[in-house]
């Protein structure tokens, strides 16, 4: 089978992002983005879906975390989107439930090319060290937006403002490994409509 990687670099007067994503991996990753809590969701989303993950990244944090976030977002986006190619045999959707402590995530997707974030997780808290929970949705938005996908985010239960961040990347990475494994059953696109 060919490899499925994707590289995408970024500059803009904002931020610099350099990213290789490697679908069929084993959860390998080198993450840097000048954003600590950040880095560790990253890692944990790599380590859970077992995609190979190398991020470098720079950005204004100086003024917030919000431009570094997006454009991180939007980069493995576009690197899922260069490695699933044509999405020929993928099984298309994904889904996980995922405990974290008191914390439980739902993360349901489809790989349609249809962009759709629908969220629904009230964060306890606003700040967790120097990040502003509420960039987690402009995250997901942006990875949604990018790699042409409809995700679904529900917390079932939560306390602690971690834990369910938590879920909630490590339910992402689980739910898409599930959507981007090759089915051999599947011989073309998983579409009535020839594409996605």
């Amino acid at each position: 089978m060919k490899k499925r990687v994707g590289t995408v670099k970024r500059d803009t007067t904002e931020t610099r992002i350099d990213i290789e994503l490697a679908v069929d991996g084993s959860g390998e990753n080198d993450i840097e983005t000048g954003i600590p809590f950040f880095d560790h969701m990253l890692t944990l989303f790599a380590k859970h879906g077992l995609f190979d993950l190398k991020i470098q990244a720079t950005g204004d944090i100086n003024v917030d975390a919000h431009h570094t976030v997006e454009d991180v977002g939007i980069c493995l986006g576009k690197a899922f989107q260069e490695a699933l190619a044509d999405k020929k045999g993928i099984n298309r959707y994904g889904f996980a439930l995922v405990p974290m402590d008191e914390s439980l995530s739902l993360v349901a997707l489809d790989i349609s090319g249809r962009p759709y974030l629908e969220y629904d997780v009230d964060m306890p808290v606003e700040v967790i060290g120097t990040f502003d929970t509420p960039l987690v949705e402009e995250y997901l938005q942006a990875l949604c937006n990018n790699t042409g996908m409809t995700l679904h985010v529900k917390m079932l239960n939560g306390k602690n403002t971690h834990h369910m961040i938590e879920a909630v990347f490590k339910g992402l990475g689980k739910a898409l490994d599930m959507a981007t494994m090759i089915d051999p059953r599947v011989k073309d696109i998983p579409s009535t409509k020839g594409r996605l």
